[in-house]
């Protein structure tokens, strides 16, 4: 496996990515090498300094690109958006892989997000699920499974993506829950079947744990607080700027007042967040250059690992192991004990995320505060404040904003993102807002098929403040595709406009 990020090592990583040669940083950490890096780069130190060398040609000559979906597919804008997504589902396949640059090679087909992300995404992959499972793909469904069970098995965690350069963090880790929902179509004894890689999959989170104490609060993802209890962060074993964004990085760092690699580490780390990037990260919620994530106790992150806990528990007492059961319950019970502590605001009414190096609470406001409600974690006292402020400041036309700040991140207002809407709706419907909840998946279902009539596009994130408007923010430029507006949408339709 031929990995991405030594390419920092050779002088022409550097000059192709700040000089733009490819508008996209990810587009060349994603080409194919058509022969060894070292070849390559004893070719460039030869030619480089020859009159007339072009490095846009260069780059040309000894890399293949990666060919994005959307110029070999074009959607008929007067199909409805329900079968331009079953149309797109094989679009979005891709097929067992052989290893090429920086892709690490599935042994399974998968289903990718689409535009500039030909890979396949951890928490994205469990909100394409839930269109896989409302368009009857259950065999795919399982396949995606399959494959995060062989990353955990062969990389010890699941990465961000599969490619090399996303060795050294993960994702929110919705594993647990994707095992959940396979185990609705096969049954609760894929539990079981599955109980060593869920195992697994805690061990990395927890990686540590051990280690910390009064004088190392903090290691790698776990963190222990003022009273001795242990809560997760997102963290990144490297602390070098990411090759798929290097010049942004490098770009930050020269405006910054960190240390250059205290800053790659909290980017990374918002980036493992699946939210890269969110004024929530921010120190000041108004200077992404104050990013400190990495110093953050995440609400919904470890509501995850709540539900992972409770998951092996459950895995434990189907195969009989009460011992092993009951010492995960406990496990559940203390990390959700220790999130009612740190993370409820009762003034503000809403979950928030703590900030373990000051002592305090956010006070940014974001949809991960209402996690809790998806696992069924919040009193009916506070769900009752959480659905009051979600529906007073949060609720607009086209849906629900990501949070209450327009910084021009991704991750902010006017943005609305398919995976927090669903995770609001049942999260509501779990404490008996339904109204609530149907006004909202009726009101992001409505903007999604209205996008689509004006564009002929599903997109990976939509503005909800003025519909009329693309959304906008962050690195790139916005992706069609989408696997988990896909996904989320067509869950939605079943459950709210089910077939007479």
């Amino acid at each position: 496996m031929q990995l991405l990020e030594p390419y920092k090592t050779y002088l022409f990583f550097a000059e192709v990515q700040m000089n733009c040669i490819f508008p996209d940083g990810k587009t060349f950490v994603d080409c194919v090498p058509v022969s060894s890096v070292e070849e390559i780069n004893s070719k460039y130190l030869q030619e480089q300094s020859q009159p007339g060398f072009s490095l846009k040609k260069f780059i040309a000559e000894n890399f293949n690109l990666p060919l994005p979906h959307s110029t070999i597919y074009s959607s008929d804008k007067n199909k409805t958006a329900e079968d331009n997504i079953q149309a797109l589902w094989n679009i979005l396949t891709r097929q067992p892989d052989k290893e090429a640059g920086s892709l690490i090679p599935l042994p399974h087909s998968y289903i990718v997000p689409g535009g500039r992300f030909g890979e396949i995404y951890y928490w994205d992959s469990y909100f394409t699920m839930l269109g896989l499972k409302a368009s009857g793909k259950y065999d795919m469904l399982e396949n995606m499974v399959k494959n995060f069970s062989y990353l955990i098995d062969t990389i010890g965690y699941i990465p961000n993506g599969n490619r090399t350069y996303y060795i050294g963090r993960s994702q929110p880790p919705f594993y647990s829950l994707m095992i959940k929902l396979l185990s609705e179509v096969k049954g609760e004894e894929t539990l079981v079947t599955y109980l060593p890689q869920l195992e697994k999959e805690y061990q990395f989170w927890m990686k540590g744990a051990d280690e910390i104490n009064d004088t190392i609060t903090a290691k790698h993802h776990v963190v222990q607080l003022p009273g001795g209890e242990i809560l997760n962060r997102y963290w990144d074993e490297n602390n070098t700027a990411r090759p798929e964004s290097y010049r942004e990085d490098i770009e930050l760092s020269h405006q910054s007042s960190q240390k250059a690699e205290v800053l790659f580490r909290h980017l990374r780390a918002g980036a493992e967040s699946g939210w890269d990037f969110s004024s929530r990260w921010f120190k000041d919620e108004n200077n992404f250059d104050t990013i400190h994530t990495t110093y953050i106790i995440p609400v919904d992150l470890n509501c995850l690992l709540l539900h992972l806990e409770a998951t092996i528990a459950a895995a434990c007492q189907l195969t009989g192991d009460m011992k092993k059961a009951d010492n995960y319950l406990l496990l559940y019970e203390k990390r959700k004990q220790a999130i009612e502590q740190y993370c409820w605001n009762d003034t503000a009414g809403f979950y928030v995320d703590y900030d373990f190096t000051t002592r305090s609470q956010k006070k940014s406001l974001t949809l991960a505060g209402v996690v809790p409600l998806f696992f069924n974690m919040a009193t009916a006292e506070q769900a009752e404040k959480v659905s009051a402020a979600i529906n007073e400041k949060f609720l607009m036309r086209g849906g629900l904003v990501t949070s209450l700040k327009t910084t021009g991140q991704q991750w902010d207002a006017p943005n609305g993102w398919a995976p927090l809407h669903w995770i609001t709706i049942i999260g509501l419907e779990n404490y008996g807002y339904k109204d609530l909840a149907s006004t909202i998946a009726r009101r992001w279902i409505q903007l999604n098929r209205d996008v689509f009539k004006r564009t002929g596009k599903l997109m990976e994130k939509y503005n909800v403040v003025d519909t009329k408007l693309e959304a906008g923010g962050g690195e790139y430029a916005g992706q069609d595709g989408f696997g988990w507006t896909n996904g989320v949408l067509l869950a939605l339709i079943k459950k709210y406009e089910p077939v007479s």
